[in-house]
Order: structure tokens, then sequence, then C-alpha cells
């Protein structure tokens, strides 16, 4: 019997796939992650629907985080500037550092909108990058699925067919939900 329950273990742990460990610096690209990665990725959210991702402080427990981590999804486009730059730099995890493999800004794979001609902080907070509020049009979210799971497959590419798959679930109904909201939103149109 030992022998038997030993062989099924041995089995059972060939076939044992490590999820990605995901840092997700806001809900929404927690969000997003999940429903690309599935079951293949244990995520953390830094932050909560109410936070202001702008004044997020880089805690022991964020850098923690950071340091288990294999991918960081973030914004970008210097949302979390006051932050993620002390969580990555003491977090000492090469993987997830800018311009790294681990490292994905959502920010780079849509069109920014207003971009400042002019940078002066007398004008207040400027985003030199332009707005970093991409996750307000739901049309934005097409482009950064295709992205983050190109990445998601570089990083895990045993796992490409199911992640497409699950890319193009999430195009369908992505999509259908965008075309309920223009009909919903129709009447608020300005003339």
């Amino acid at each position: 019997m030992k022998k038997i329950l030993y062989a099924f273990l041995l089995l059972l742990s060939s076939n044992v796939h490590a999820a990605l460990n995901v840092f997700a610096c806001e809900p929404e690209w927690a969000a997003l992650t999940q429903q690309l990665a599935g079951n293949q990725a244990n995520i953390y959210t830094a932050t909560g629907a109410l936070q202001d991702p702008h004044q997020v402080q880089a805690r022991p427990s964020l850098i923690a985080r950071a340091r288990s981590a294999q991918l960081v999804v973030c914004t970008g486009a210097e949302l979390e500037i006051g932050w993620m730059p002390v969580v990555l730099s003491e977090s000492v995890n090469d993987a997830i550092q800018p311009g790294s493999i681990g490292n994905f800004e959502a920010a780079k794979y849509v069109t920014m909108l207003e971009i400042p001609t002019r940078l002066d902080r007398a004008d207040g907070d400027v985003h030199a990058a332009g707005n970093p509020h991409i996750q307000t049009d739901p049309r934005n979210f097409l482009p950064i699925a295709e992205a983050l799971t190109k990445r998601l497959i570089q990083l895990d590419p045993a796992n490409t067919a199911y992640y497409q798959q699950r890319l193009a679930t999430f195009n369908r109904q992505w999509r259908a939900a965008i075309a309920k909201w223009e009909i919903q939103a129709a009447p608020l149109t300005v003339c």
C-alpha cells in the first residue's frame, strides 16, 4: 500500500505547476491578471479600490511581496512614482526591475492622453508621460490584455494554450460589455 501511495504522490507532484507570483499595483490590474491567468497565478494587490495610488507608503509588507514576485503589473506613466521605485529597489528582486521581463507597465500599451507641453511644478501634480488614469476607458483593456497575455506566456510558456484561450474568452466578453455600455451611455451624449 505504501508503494502505491508513494507512486501516486510522485505522479501527482510531477504534474504540479507552480503558479506565477504576481504583484499587482492596483485592483484593476489584479482583476485583469486573474482573468487572463486564472489558476496559474497567485495575485497580491498592493492597493485597495478606495486608496489613492499616488499616496501609498512603501511598507515592509509590500517590499516582502515584491521580493517573491515573478511579475509586477502596474499602471506606469508615473502613477506609482511615489512608492513603487522604493518597493522595487528594496525588494532586491532582479526579475521585476524596470526593463526586465517581470516588470509590466500597462500604460506602455495604450495611447496616452493629456501629455503636457510644458513641465512646471507650479502647475501642480504634472504627469510628464500623460494622464496615467488609463483604466477609465474600457477600450484600453483590450491592447493591455493582449500585451499582458504575451508577458504571461514569456514567463510561463508551458501554459501558452491556456493563456491564449483565456485571452480569447476575455476579448469576447469584454467587447460585448463595451457594446452594452455604449448603448446604455448613448442618452448621456452631449450634443
